[in-house]
């Protein structure tokens, strides 16, 4: 696709604009951030140029556009200024598309929040550049919050905002880019980012010594006397959650000053159109339809959707759960903490009843909640079920495979349909959720999270439980294994070991090798221990979420799963020796 070069002239200043695919609507408009020129764009213009009219620019001090001597020629004012000669010439009748990075970020949310821009500007979508003035206000109540952790936030974004103090020293940044900082930025970048340009700035000397007058022209004015800037426009806030320099909490306050705003915090470093142009191009291009669409933002496709916000933010606000066997004990538990955290859920369970209960428990607690009645052993309804989610270009940030099912009885008594059944339900429901939900995620380019829960019972051997613990011990490796081959994808997979939990699993297993009346009987002993025991769902549950939030891969709970767990690591003879006892009697 062939790239159009013209140069747009504002009070003497030339902008050089690069555009492509001008006969196509709508127009989206990049403004680049510092050290960069329009070309950090560049993978991700040209991808969005196959639907669109995309338009890039080089920002005054930067690229082939003019660069001021005087430091007061880069305010903001003067920045938005150019913003709107640019969209102007490139769109004069129709409003634009704006996406920002960075300091063009900065930049564009003085135009966003002018309201004779009001009519020129359709959407906005934001990566990793706050507004001055929202971040004064930011620094500025947390301050005088009085709470220690407030302080905290404002002391964790000072240190990754450093840099900023060091631009403010005379002669400091310059002499940086003029002794060889240049030549090694492509490094550093992909050093700290892990991302590569694979064309070299040629302008990166005069970007990097000219735009630092960008920050000594606005900063110190805009953080201790900030304005109100409000505005009506539509607000994407794409927020990277390893990125070094901006905060995710720095942005937590902008449904203030922003009714019509959608967030979404995504695994990726500070500079995200380098690497991850897709994302930027799906997430843009699924922002811009639907704003061109003029529908409601209640008609929004269901991914959007829950990514709105109107301030009440959750821990797992913006994120789906899947929970499988959500009808009643753990699952219920899990998706009912899920939930109450903010989560959007899908539950999915056999049973229609239970599951109904769990889902209106759900939306009790204000969650958007789903029932999904299937058998979760039957790979076909997976295949739909993940069908169906990518339709609506929607994915889950957190799976948990939970559903299960007991037996216990002889080995020699335990027939090929007892073993198709117990392995469709343990083993074979975690590979088909995981291996095409991972697809998802890993597509997604979200942080997300696998959950299996296995059991105490993968630790040891017993001759009791023979296809129930074999089925458990094969979910634990399969985890292992996953954790392994998924970590490059920014997949965490966690496996759960609880040990004798009273969530009612007894009253539904399977006692192979006896009859209806003994079978029966079985099944209330069984209940009878699980109740004096009497570890509640709940528990796991709340383990499940710690280890979300936390770093560990294996979650032990009860008493009895630490206890066999150190068995079968530190004394397994031992352990087998005892699994030739029929210990349940």
């Amino acid at each position: 696709m062939n790239e159009i070069n013209r140069t747009i002239t504002v009070n003497g200043v030339n902008l050089h604009v690069r555009e492509w695919n001008p006969e196509a609507q709508p127009t989206i408009v990049m403004v680049h951030g510092y050290p960069d020129s329009s070309h950090v764009w560049d993978a991700t213009a040209k991808l969005l140029a196959e639907r669109f009219h995309v338009v890039v620019y080089d920002v005054r001090g930067a690229g082939e556009s003019d660069a001021p001597k005087h430091t007061k020629a880069y305010s903001l004012e003067h920045l938005a200024g150019d913003f709107r000669a640019v969209i102007n010439a490139v769109s004069p009748k129709r409003a634009v598309h704006l996406v920002a990075h960075d300091w063009g970020s900065i930049q564009s949310w003085e135009s966003v929040s002018d309201p004779a821009m009001a009519s020129r500007i359709a959407s906005y979508t934001s990566i990793s550049g706050p507004s001055l003035d929202h971040t004064g206000y930011w620094i500025g109540q947390r301050l005088k919050s009085g709470k220690p952790s407030e302080y905290h936030k404002v002391v964790n974004q000072l240190i990754h905002s450093w840099y900023i103090g060091a631009f403010h020293l005379p002669g400091f940044a310059p002499a940086l880019w003029n002794t060889g900082l240049d030549k090694l930025w492509p490094s550093i970048l992909e050093r700290v980012e892990g991302v590569g340009e694979t064309c070299p700035n040629p302008s990166q000397r005069k970007d990097g010594v000219t735009g630092v007058r960008l920050y000594r022209a606005n900063m110190s004015q805009r953080l201790t006397a900030p304005q109100e800037k409000r505005t009506t426009v539509p607000v994407q806030l794409i927020v990277p959650e390893r990125d070094k320099f901006v905060t995710v909490e720095l942005l937590d306050d902008l449904y203030k000053w922003v009714p019509r705003l959608w967030r979404e915090d995504v695994d990726a470093g500070h500079w995200l159109q380098v690497s991850h142009p897709q994302l930027v191009v799906d997430r843009v291009s699924r922002f811009v339809d639907f704003i061109e669409s003029g529908a409601d933002d209640n008609e929004a496709p269901v991914a959007l959707r829950r990514l709105q916000t109107d301030g009440q933010r959750k821990k797992y606000s913006g994120k789906l759960a899947l929970v499988t066997g959500a009808g009643n004990g753990i699952g219920r538990e899990t998706l009912l903490a899920l939930a109450e955290q903010g989560a959007d859920v899908i539950g999915i369970d056999i049973d229609p009843v239970a599951l109904d209960r769990s889902i209106e428990l759900a939306q009790l607690l204000g969650a958007n909640a789903q029932a999904h009645v299937m058998d979760v052993s039957d790979a076909a309804a997976w295949e739909a079920l993940a069908a169906e989610l990518e339709a609506n270009n929607d994915s889950p940030s957190i799976l948990v495979n939970n559903a299960g099912i007991g037996m216990a009885g002889p080995f020699l008594e335990t027939s090929a349909k007892d073993w198709e059944k117990i392995l469709g339900v343990n083993l074979w429901s975690v590979i088909h959720g995981s291996r095409l939900f991972g697809q998802q995620m890993a597509k997604a380019g979200r942080r997300a999270t696998i959950v299996n829960v296995a059991s105490a019972a993968a630790f040891t051997p017993t001759r009791t439980m023979t296809a129930y613990s074999t089925t458990k011990a094969a979910v634990r490796m399969l985890s292992d294994c996953m954790r392994a081959d998924l970590a490059d994808s920014g997949i965490r997979v966690i496996t759960v070991c609880p040990g004798i939990v009273n969530s009612g699993i007894t009253d539904r297993s399977n006692f192979v090798g006896q009859d209806e009346a003994g079978e029966s009987q079985k099944r209330a002993r069984a209940s009878a221990l699980y109740a004096r025991r009497n570890l509640s769902p709940k528990a796991v549950a709340s383990g499940i979420l710690d280890a979300i939030d936390g770093s560990n891969d294996e979650v032990l709970v009860g008493v009895e799963a630490y206890g066999l767990n150190w068995l079968g690591r530190f004394a397994p003879k031992l352990a087998r020796r005892i699994a030739r006892y029929d210990l349940a009697g």
